[in-house]
């Protein structure tokens, strides 16, 4: 995702997006370790998504508390 799209999205559903993020990349993790992962890029691109959208929410939690 880039981090344009990420940041049209309202607080809540950033919240979910990154809660949705995690539990995919349980999963992936876990068939990597069995040796069942079809794609490990995937893991890799999943884990910098999951950053921009944490980096993101961040700001916007520090953005809300200075205007507060």
């Amino acid at each position: 995702m880039k981090p344009a799209e990420i940041r049209d999205l309202s607080a809540d559903e950033l919240s979910a997006k990154i809660d949705e993020m995690e539990e995919e990349m349980f999963r992936l993790r876990l068939q990597h370790q069995l040796g069942q992962l079809e794609n490990p890029l995937r893991l890799r691109y999943l884990k910098r998504d999951l950053a921009r959208c944490r980096t993101i929410e961040r700001e916007a939690a520090r953005a809300a508390g200075e205007e507060a």
